[in-house]
């Protein structure tokens, strides 16, 4: 009949209506926050049966977490990410070097503007009829000495060519628009304060590696990027986590990944060995001081979540806040990559576990199932579950890229026997 779907398409078309979607969202916390979303990443791939992490609907990510989404879209597995990431050696192994390198020609083009600036500090007061007094010059002259200092510390070139080479390879994409999948990854516009979703209308021409570049650049260690004529910083500095992004695309199981949470040093928690904070330093105070800012936030915005989108499952993974190792963790030493990462991957599978009769029902109406047998083997480590060991240039295909291909498929047929006839 003329203008009725072919069977196969409504019979589709039922079952995708009747499968919820399912998003994730991923903090940020700089390489420590990636390492600990690796981990926490691995431990569910490894206890939830239903799900593929590379095959979900909606990715969200922000900050290092725009880093790990963008690679999940790209099908880049949680266990090929160990590899890359974490383990020494292993494929094309993401040195903590590619975060270090230092900006350079931000340094050469602020320091060439000094000698101008202060000349047209001196060259305004020698016009200046009015006698000024000494610390009106002191001020001038600091103001624009300040227009010379570096806005970032180090440069990110190094890690964008890396991700571009890696996002190039064959069934990869670094382009918003050709990926299967929806991906957002959010910065902060510098100049307006407002957050920006790259991915969303109007942004999604932008690559993919630029805006996790964008969204990575804490002030102060790398500088604001530049895209199409606008300055874009650290994508948490309005929202922790974005959730609101993914279920407003629809996610109605919305799985969150956030690794910083303020360190419970009290001595009720048998932590009387590390005393203060305080004594620390000044380092201290202000990891205590941006882990409980940006945590409070989020705690707010996930009541916001749960009262605005009732009809939503939000499911958050995130460390304890009496774990020391997370706290006073040194990124850069790929023993304590991997050490923290398996920390992450048995804290979450201990938190499936805790909560394993609120989780059961919830799940199962997405589809989704407790691999109890796996949760329950208390002896089971991370490297257990690095069961994929494919190169990190083989993509597998994945059950919605099968099923896109059979429509494919399936229409062509169609045109072709409707030419036949």
């Amino acid at each position: 009949m003329a203008g009725k779907a072919p069977a196969w398409r409504r019979v589709s078309a039922r079952k995708s209506a009747a499968v919820p979607a399912v998003g994730l969202a991923l903090a940020g916390g700089g390489p420590l926050g990636g390492i600990y979303e690796v981990g926490a990443l691995i431990a569910l791939s490894d206890s939830l049966a239903g799900i593929d992490f590379n095959d979900l609907d909606v990715y969200v990510g922000v900050s290092s977490g725009g880093f790990v989404a963008a690679a999940l879209a790209n099908d880049i597995s949680p266990t090929q990410m160990y590899r890359l990431f974490i383990d020494q050696g292993a494929d094309a192994s993401l040195s903590p070097a590619l975060f270090l390198r230092p900006a350079l020609g931000e340094f050469a083009r602020r320091g060439l503007s000094l000698p101008r600036l202060v000349a047209g500090v001196a060259l305004a007061r020698f016009r200046n009829t009015e006698r000024r007094s000494v610390m009106e010059s002191v001020a001038a002259l600091s103001n624009a000495l300040s227009r010379a200092i570096p806005t970032g510390l180090f440069n990110q070139r190094a890690l964008d060519r890396f991700l571009t080479r890696l996002f190039s390879s064959p069934g990869r994409s670094n382009d918003f628009r050709k990926l299967p999948r929806k991906l957002f990854v959010i910065a902060t516009n510098l100049d307006t304060g407002a957050s920006t979703t790259f991915g969303g209308p109007g942004f999604e021409h932008v690559p993919i590696t630029k805006a996790v570049e964008a969204s990575a650049a804490l002030p102060g260690l790398f500088p604001p990027v530049d895209i199409d004529g606008a300055h874009y910083v650290d994508g948490a500095l309005n929202k922790t986590l974005h959730a609101s992004v993914a279920l407003d695309a629809g996610v109605r199981l919305l799985l969150c990944v956030n690794a910083l949470v303020p360190f419970d040093a009290g001595p009720a928690q048998g932590r009387d060995a590390l005393g203060k904070l305080s004594h620390g330093g000044l380092p201290m105070v202000l990891a205590q001081t941006f882990r409980a800012i940006i945590h409070s936030r989020m705690e707010a915005g996930m009541d916001r979540y749960r009262a605005r989108y009732p009809d939503a499952d939000i499911l958050l993974f995130e460390p304890d806040r009496e774990d020391a190792d997370m706290f006073f963790a040194s990124i850069f030493s790929y023993a304590r990559r991997k050490a923290l990462c398996e920390a992450a991957y048995r804290k979450t599978r201990h938190s499936l576990l805790a909560r394993r009769a609120a989780l059961e029902p919830l799940l199962e109406k997405h589809g989704i199932r407790l691999k109890v047998e796996v949760l329950s083997d208390s002896e089971r480590s991370i490297g257990d579950a690095l069961t994929d060991t494919r190169p990190l240039n083989a993509r597998k295909p994945g059950v919605r890229q099968a099923a896109r291909d059979l429509s494919h498929t399936l229409d062509q047929l169609e045109t072709w026997l409707a030419a036949a006839r």
